[in-house]
């Protein structure tokens, strides 16, 4: 975790590699309050995560594909859909 200060100090360095190694960096403050500092993209792919995991329909979708899958019963694309 950074303090503040060091974010600071070296912002861009900081937000680049926040940006470009896709691993959010933990700030504190002075007072024990802490920021998370990621990329744009990973902050959408972090809100479609909970998105998907809160929704409770698509999460029962999502199961019964799986037991479909492990059952070998699942849903076998023709030739033509793979593109061969």
């Amino acid at each position: 975790m950074l303090s503040v200060n060091q974010f600071r100090a070296n912002l861009k360095q900081y937000v680049d590699l926040a940006v470009d190694n896709h691993e959010p960096l933990q700030v504190s403050r002075k007072n024990g309050e802490a920021f998370v500092v990621m990329s744009l993209e990973d902050f959408e792919r972090e809100q479609e995560t909970l998105y998907v995991l809160g929704n409770t329909s698509l999460m029962g979708q999502i199961q019964d594909s799986l037991n479909t899958y492990n059952k070998g019963t699942g849903y076998k694309p023709t030739a033509d859909e793979l593109g061969f």
